[in-house]
């Protein structure tokens, strides 16, 4: 008899022994059951793994197997119970990212998320540009593997310095790049260093990547270099990631003076600073260079992301990097990847070549400055007992404390039911956070109308916590 037979043959006799039996009843032992069936060690251990594959008996290291408890399914249902095993606890957690993304149903007013309304989306041009695109040559073929030469750079001029085309690659935007540095700059579950509160995305990421998230505290003028140092030389990381202008949630913007001292503190820890200029084409005054200009020592990955300022399918971003770290992103991005489909780089090529670029910033940059001031306004008229951290100069957000007495989960809660969508302030924070605090969006709702009956359920949700 060959062993597949005798291993089909015992599970089948398993099977019928099992129908007789209630669940969470011992079967025999192995040893038993080579003795009363005649059969090998490994003839019964297979057959247990069918039979445990099938759902019909539960194994238990140093006991033996069990009867499965029985489950009922509906006709059309199938069960995946098995799959808790497999995975273990290797969990993601997107749940503040995923509430960012999520579209508001109908009814109520985004005072969430990140990207432009569609109505200060250049989306004409766009689509103009990628019209364009199609006619180029070789559109459909393989672009360079770290991005078109022309992309990168257009990405090295934007940010400036001594930065060359060569430094420059071209990744699929700014959440990838936060991905790709994460995971070559650090060591899973090595400590990394972000300014609290932060961006909930890239707190996903870095744990995602198996880091270890810690806070340095900021004020109204950015991250502390002073406590920066300090958490360098308490934990020995050796990443930081930070948002030097127009920081996400609180719209900080840091000095030339800060930047200088945070890449000296980053260079005397022998470490990397991760700079997200997420918002650089966000501001309406003139700020410092990007810290990546001032970095002589390759200490700073710059990330420079067309999404938040075209739209969130223009999945596209250029990260600046020298040295081993970066060949070490060149190497997830090819791994993971591959490349950037070559036409959204000719498409993004077309676009900021054309005074359709030049245009769109600055009738975005008058909107955005219209929509702060009107959103500023309603939340001193209808919330006067909430306190705005500052009123940033540019950016999308407004950072906000509750009254200490608050409930935040109560009030965004309520605020729902209310029909306005607010951020919970929880999310931003790598540990516990300070107080209840809200972020409220100005670039998301339809119009600044909207902002102004926003605030209106908001604060009516407030008051009625």
């Amino acid at each position: 008899m060959n062993d597949d037979s005798s291993i089909a043959r015992l599970a089948a006799t398993l099977r019928e022994e099992i129908g007789r039996l209630r669940p969470g009843d011992r079967l025999p032992s192995s040893r038993e059951l080579v003795r009363l069936h005649n059969v090998s060690p490994v003839t019964v251990s297979r057959a247990i793994g069918r039979l445990s594959a099938e759902g019909r008996v539960i194994t238990k290291p140093g006991s033996g197997a069990y009867v499965a408890p029985t489950v009922t399914h509906g006709a059309d249902s199938t069960d995946m119970s098995w799959q808790t095993v497999a995975l273990g606890d290797r969990v993601v957690d997107d749940s503040g990212v995923n509430g960012l993304l999520t579209p508001p149903p109908d009814g109520v007013i985004p005072l969430t998320g990140g990207y432009l309304n569609p109505a200060l989306r250049p989306s004409r041009a766009l689509s103009a540009a990628a019209s364009r695109a199609l006619r180029r040559p070789d559109v459909w073929e393989m672009p360079p593997l770290t991005g078109s030469a022309e992309l990168r750079r257009w990405f090295a001029q934007e940010v400036g310095g001594d930065v060359t085309p060569s430094d420059v690659l071209v990744v699929s935007g700014g959440q990838a790049a936060l991905t790709h540095a994460f995971r070559s700059l650090a060591a899973p579950q090595t400590p990394v260093l972000v300014e609290t509160p932060t961006y909930p995305g890239a707190l996903a990421a870095a744990r995602a990547a198996g880091l270890r998230a810690t806070a340095v505290p900021m004020d109204r003028g950015g991250v502390r270099p002073e406590l920066l140092a300090e958490a360098f030389a308490v934990t020995g990381a050796r990443v930081f990631l930070c948002q030097p202008t127009l920081h996400n949630p609180t719209g900080a913007t840091l000095t030339l003076e800060r930047r200088e001292q945070v890449l000296a503190i980053a260079r005397a820890a022998g470490a990397f600073v991760i700079e997200d200029d997420y918002a650089r084409y966000f501001s309406t005054f003139p700020v410092p260079p990007p810290m990546v200009a001032l970095d002589a020592h390759g200490t700073v990955v710059h990330i420079n992301s067309l999404t938040k300022v075209l739209s969130p399918s223009m999945r596209l971003a250029g990260v600046v990097a020298r040295g081993p770290a970066a060949r070490r992103l060149r190497a997830s991005q090819l791994v993971e990847s591959f490349f950037v489909a070559r036409l959204l780089q000719e498409t993004v090529l077309e676009f900021v070549s054309s005074s359709a670029w030049r245009r769109h910033l600055a009738t975005l940059g008058t909107e955005l400055t219209l929509r702060r001031d009107t959103l500023t306004a309603a939340l001193a008229a209808r919330m006067p007992a909430a306190e705005i951290h500052l009123v940033p100069r540019g950016g999308l957000h407004l950072w906000v404390r509750l009254p200490a007495e608050e409930d935040e989960d109560v009030v965004v809660e309520a605020a729902r039911r209310a029909g306005v969508l607010v951020s919970p302030g929880r999310i931003y924070y790598p540990a516990e956070s300070p107080g209840p605090r809200v972020r409220v969006t100005h670039s998301a709702a339809v119009h600044p109308a909207e902002l102004v009956e926003g605030v209106r359920r908001l604060a009516t949700a407030l008051d009625a916590s």
